[in-house]
């Protein structure tokens, strides 16, 4: 594990470039530092590394994960430990088990950066895969007062298409729809926003019949011709 974690550090400082860290830092409003390393060239380098340490058995993944998460010192650290979480040789490692893991990176995450894909590409993989148990764990956080949590019952559909379970969509939008904060409604927009792109009729019915307004309208009715 520490070897794992000095070769995240060392790959991620060798592509830096330090003086975009302070603009990075400033676009995400972030208390944590960063290094200065832009998506593309941060993927590669992870890739090399995840390829050259790998990890033996899920309950290690898992630890490891957390470990890169918790001491993090920098945010593409921490960005590292969600794209571990995601590496194509722990596919089989998305099990019910992974969920206390993102629960805690979404919750002390707390902000869109890590949320959104963890949200979307995590969560989302973890209700199509065992939606029995995840469909009412997902109402649950809808309901509940963490906005991050919220959020990712919103957005946890995002890449089904016309798997969508419009009734679960729904049941975790509406206990948002009272609320102001930008990044509930933005949340509420694009999801429907991306259902719009299989079913824009129904989009169309279901913001007009709530009467959604504002911002969560704007993102929703985006791509239509009645946007």
């Amino acid at each position: 594990m520490d070897t794992l974690h000095e070769a995240v550090r060392g790959a991620l400082t060798e592509v830096a470039d330090a003086a975009k860290a302070p603009a990075m830092r400033a676009y995400m409003k972030s208390e944590m530092p960063f290094l200065g390393v832009q998506a593309g060239p941060r993927r590669t380098a992870l890739r090399k590394v995840f390829a050259k340490h790998p990890i033996d058995g899920a309950p290690e993944w898992r630890r490891t994960v957390l470990s890169l998460w918790r001491d993090a010192e920098y945010r593409e650290e921490r960005y590292a430990a969600i794209e571990l979480t995601g590496y194509r040789l722990y596919r089989g490692f998305q099990t019910l088990y992974a969920l206390p893991m993102y629960e805690e990176m979404i919750v002390s995450g707390a902000w869109w950066d890590y949320v959104d894909e963890l949200a979307v590409h995590r969560v989302g993989g973890l209700l199509s895969a065992f939606p029995d148990t995840m469909r009412p764990l997902m109402l649950e956080w809808a309901r509940g007062d963490d906005l991050w949590k919220r959020r990712t019952s919103i957005l946890c559909q995002n890449r089904f298409r016309s798997a969508t379970d419009t009734g679960l969509l729904y049941a975790c939008i509406e206990p948002s729809l009272s609320d102001i904060d930008f990044f509930a409604r933005k949340a509420i927009g694009w999801a429907l926003r991306e259902y719009a792109k299989t079913n824009p009729r129904e989009v169309v019915r279901y913001v007009d019949h709530m009467g959604i307004t504002g911002l969560s309208r704007r993102e929703a009715l985006k791509n239509l011709p009645t946007g």
